[in-house]
């Protein structure tokens, strides 16, 4: 008997996890300054840097996976990111 105890590849689209989180991460998009931090430090890869129509780097958050951890928060060095309680 085979048992298979690995995810398979692309499982993290199919499970939308977001709905866990208690606090959820807000962008102020006028101090982000477009740098990543956030992106390099989600442990979901739901902190994005896109660019707008004005062509500026700006953070952006999937909410469907973003579990509210606070770590693209406190990482942030503008505090562009608040934490707020989200509202079920």
């Amino acid at each position: 008997m085979k048992i298979d105890i690995t995810s398979k590849p692309g499982s993290i689209e199919k499970n939308e996890t977001g709905g866990w989180r208690t606090f959820k991460p807000i962008i102020d998009k006028n101090k982000c300054i477009g740098c990543g931090m956030c992106e390099k430090v989600c442990p979901e890869s739901s902190a994005h840097v896109v660019v707008n129509k004005k062509g500026e780097k700006k953070g952006q958050i999937d909410y469907k996976h973003c579990k509210g951890c606070g770590i693209c928060a406190k990482h942030c060095p503008v505090g562009a990111i608040q934490m707020i309680l989200e509202e079920k």
